[in-house]
């Protein structure tokens, strides 16, 4: 069901007023830290923030918008509290795959944002989402909102937990100060809001370690795209954002101390935002620590959100990685990556669902494999593919298979800028036991100009 999140959230600092804990600080004058601590854990603070991320949307379910399933009582919530009530829900595509993951995320940076690490966050989420599932809303509990509020919470929850931290540079004053904070309140709103309640928004203070010492690249291109969807070929304006968080050979057994953000945006007819990929490494263990050929192989967290003209798709997953990097001089280096692993849920198009959803839930396996060349630190090459099985738990029975292959070259023509060119195909076939199989196809070809942030 939609929610008024980022309204309900703006209300929080009307209501989380505690007292404000002295943090280590810079002196103005010499510009050194005094103390270096950790934070301190407030499970009041973060248990309250987290009850009023579910009290505040219900609040606004019920009472300013009156919608139906908000129409709780003893009667509703004692039924849901009963394992039997479980069911699978009816909810938009965007409501179930977006909307969920976007409120788990709250809960989770309830905790995060209080003191609490990666792992200690985690409980709390799935907590969150049990409660809002049998006690905010009359409709049956749904195993599906349950997973995608808390995974897909927890991934993208500690995801801008870290670049929201990223974003402000506490050492810095003014405007940019101040616009960095507000950016970083739009990224996590709830890590913002403990900022203020700490006393931390725009005060001088030193960094985080994570804050000084991880490597931030961020890419931004802008340009056209010609595809082809529904036999009908289109052109229209595009964009992408490219983020990268730490590299994969350091911090390595820190829970997503290496992150991957792709978002694309563009003139589409079925959604503004086209694809969000996010891959969060778990933990890593050592193939090869040769300096000019490291290797690792990581566990990852991955969410996967797909919506074009075509099809869409949302799947989360976890998956066992082989990452390299090889240098063969000082002009020309390769990386080469791939990995396989299960996915837990996936959300796949479904065209003879003529009641409810559009959409049928099932679990299988991905896999992906890429490579990448660099020739002089200017001309870039990249081929990736991606494929994915999945079996129906919950629609009509049916197995589909989901493949993607994209190529780029890019050409640096001066420092931060460059010209690129991508190819891609993507390719979902459903085989139906009841029903003809279907087959989308969405090839496309796009021109852009990137500019690159390298924050090192």
């Amino acid at each position: 069901m939609p929610r008024l999140y980022y309204l309900s959230f703006w209300l929080l600092t009307c209501f989380a007023v505690q007292g404000q804990p002295r943090s280590a600080a810079l002196s103005p004058a010499a510009g050194t830290a005094v103390t270096d601590t950790p934070p301190p854990r407030r499970f009041g603070r973060a248990a309250f923030q987290l009850a009023l991320g579910e009290l505040i949307p219900w609040t606004v379910d019920r009472y300013v918008r009156n919608v139906d399933y908000a129409r709780i009582s003893f009667r509703t919530i004692g039924h849901n509290l009963q394992p039997s009530s479980w069911t699978w829900d009816d909810d938009a595509f965007g409501t179930n795959q977006f909307a969920h993951p976007y409120h788990g995320s709250l809960y989770f940076s309830a905790f995060r944002s209080n003191g609490y690490t990666f792992w200690q966050s985690a409980p709390p989420t799935l907590a969150g989402s049990y409660v809002w599932e049998t006690m905010a809303e009359k409709q049956y509990p749904s195993p599906n909102d349950f997973i995608n509020t808390s995974f897909g919470g927890i991934v993208l929850g500690e995801m801008t937990y870290r670049l929201s931290n990223q974003i402000v540079n506490n050492r810095t004053r003014g405007f940019k100060r101040q616009i960095s904070e507000v950016m970083a309140l739009m990224v996590n709103p709830m890590n913002g809001f403990n900022r203020v309640l700490n006393g931390r928004w725009g005060k001088v203070d030193r960094n985080t370690p994570e804050r000084d010492s991880t490597h931030v690249l961020a890419e931004f291109d802008l340009g056209a795209r010609k595809f082809r969807a529904d036999h009908h070929g289109r052109t229209g304006w595009y964009g992408h954002v490219r983020l990268s968080y730490g590299t994969p050979f350091e911090n390595y057994r820190t829970p997503f101390s290496n992150i991957s953000v792709n978002g694309e945006f563009g003139s589409d007819d079925s959604s503004k935002v086209n694809i969000l990929f996010v891959y969060g490494s778990l933990a890593g263990w050592w193939l090869s620590k040769a300096e000019r050929d490291p290797q690792l192989l990581t566990l990852s967290a991955n969410y996967d959100y797909v919506h074009n003209e075509a099809f869409f798709y949302s799947g989360q997953s976890v998956k066992l990685n082989w990452l390299a990097s090889f240098r063969i001089n000082k002009y020309v280096q390769l990386t080469s990556g791939a990995g396989a692993g299960p996915v837990l849920l996936a959300a796949v198009p479904d065209p003879y669902l003529f009641k409810g959803r559009n959409y049928d839930y099932g679990a299988g396996g991905g896999m992906y494999g890429q490579f990448g060349l660099n020739l002089l630190h200017r001309l870039s090459y990249h081929l990736n593919y991606r494929g994915g099985w999945i079996r129906t738990i919950n629609g009509n029975a049916s197995h589909y298979v989901l493949q993607a292959v994209t190529s780029e070259l890019a050409y640096r023509f001066w420092d931060g800028l460059a010209l690129c060119s991508e190819f891609g195909y993507f390719h979902l076939r459903g085989d139906y036991q009841k029903y003809p199989a279907v087959t989308a196809r969405y090839p496309y070809l796009r021109f852009s100009v990137r500019y690159t942030l390298d924050f090192n």
